[in-house]
């Protein structure tokens, strides 16, 4: 069998040069997969092990059913971020992590209560280190090409949040983005630019642009194909799922 040596794929004659185009984008993306598919599977093993209560109307199927659902619905917005990250990790002149526990100070939250404009908090830089609270950061990317370090948290964005979510979720973000460039220089990156971001992947945002994405925007955004891979992930999740489901198992 003759193999495309770029691609290690079945060599077809008369294959267009989309054809091929897909298939090389296919294999690139294949260490990125390998990297994805026990995430993918520990999480599909942990929702077939769902405990669910029965429900009168729904019976044993469907509240089988509709618990594994919600269930999913959490562990896909844990998916799509470590889907992020593992895809920029490919980016050669990207350096990926994550935080646990970034620190907020008692100051950051002294500065949200001047009630000032979200545009003057972004030039507002505090000192990292000081801790009244920490949250988790799903993503943190050092540019070496550009010089920036943006941190990105990832949500579903499928639904709509109340107003106090919808308030924590953006005052968070202001206070990371008052701390980010102290952060930089606590673990040694020399970024000219410091900026934080929610991602809200299907679209609907519960803060407004520019301190949002979408899934549309993310190539662009990294200038790097992103999209496709987490559409990849995507869909295995949800086929794995279906099986869950639809095995009664």
């Amino acid at each position: 069998m003759n193999l495309d040596s770029k691609v290690g794929l079945p060599y077809h004659p008369d294959a267009d040069e989309r054809w091929w185009q897909m298939a090389r984008e296919s294999a690139a993306l294949q260490p990125f997969m390998e990297r994805m598919q026990p995430i993918i599977l520990e999480a599909v093993a942990r929702l077939a092990n769902t405990t669910f209560r029965l429900d009168p109307i729904g019976g044993p199927k469907y509240s089988r059913a509709t618990s594994i659902i919600s269930s999913a619905y959490k562990r896909h917005g844990q998916i799509l971020g470590r889907a992020l990250l593992e895809r920029l990790k490919d980016c050669a002149h990207f350096t990926t992590w994550t935080e646990d526990a970034f620190k907020l100070s008692p100051q950051s939250a002294i500065e949200l209560k001047r009630k000032l404009p979200p545009e003057a908090l972004l030039t507002r830089h505090l000192p990292y280190g000081d801790q009244e609270q920490s949250i988790p950061i799903d993503v943190l990317v050092f540019d070496a090409q550009r010089k920036t370090l943006r941190s990105y948290n990832v949500k579903r964005g499928n639904g709509a949040y109340d107003a106090g979510k919808r308030r924590l979720i953006f005052d968070e973000l202001q206070r990371t983005q008052m701390h980010l460039k102290g952060y930089a220089e606590s673990v040694g990156c020399s970024a000219e630019l410091c900026e934080a971001k929610i991602v809200f992947y299907y679209g609907l945002r519960s803060i407004p642009e520019p301190y949002s994405l979408v899934s549309d925007d993310l190539d662009c955004h990294f200038n790097f194909p992103v999209r496709d891979g987490l559409e990849l992930v995507n869909d295995t999740f949800r086929n794995k799922l279906y099986e869950v489901i639809e095995s009664g198992a």
